[in-house]
């Protein structure tokens, strides 16, 4: 028990110290993390430590479960940071309102595995939500809806991967 505890923490300091990295500003280009899957998504995101909105947001709008289901899922998380940087007043209403919260999650999740060497080979990816993210590649950089960049890409979770973005994606129409 204490040896895979031990492991457990040795792979999860590994995610950390990937995500963390990428939540700091200098973290422009995209990054590949360590390939050590230390849990699902939501254990992932929780042991990075930079996600602490984005999984208040997943409780409040229900998602934890299916975070942590069978998958494989892709999800595109935004850090604290980015959620941050949405207008004032944004994010205190999407809390309130657990439908457009969890529309908004949605957008950032892809059914299936899509590692970044098959993302820059897409033009475009369809949400869980249903609408589509477009996807460009410019100057070596990936960027989703024109304007979001992914700043880490490839980190591996039991259930899928997780591509660190620097801005929330809102659905169209939202």
């Amino acid at each position: 028990m204490k040896r895979t505890l031990l492991l457990s923490f040795a792979a999860m300091a590994l995610v950390v110290s990937a995500c963390s990295a990428a939540a700091s500003p200098s973290a422009a280009p995209a990054s590949r993390a360590p390939a050590a899957a230390a849990g699902d998504i939501v254990e992932t995101a929780t042991a990075a430590g930079s996600f602490k909105t984005l999984l208040t947001a997943a409780t409040a709008a229900g998602l934890v479960e299916t975070l942590k289901g069978e998958g494989p899922l892709t999800l595109f998380a935004p850090t604290d940071a980015a959620f941050a940087a949405l207008p004032a007043g944004k994010l205190d209403s999407l809390l309130k309102d657990p439908a457009a919260l969890k529309k908004v999650l949605l957008y950032h999740v892809v059914a299936g595995k899509v590692t970044a060497d098959q993302v820059v080979k897409l033009k475009s990816a369809k949400s869980v939500e249903g609408s589509p993210i477009a996807i460009s590649v410019k100057d070596g950089k990936v960027y989703l809806n024109e304007g979001t960049m992914v700043v880490t890409t490839d980190i591996e979770t039991s259930n899928g991967v997780i591509h660190v973005i620097d801005k929330v994606l809102l659905p169209p129409g939202m």
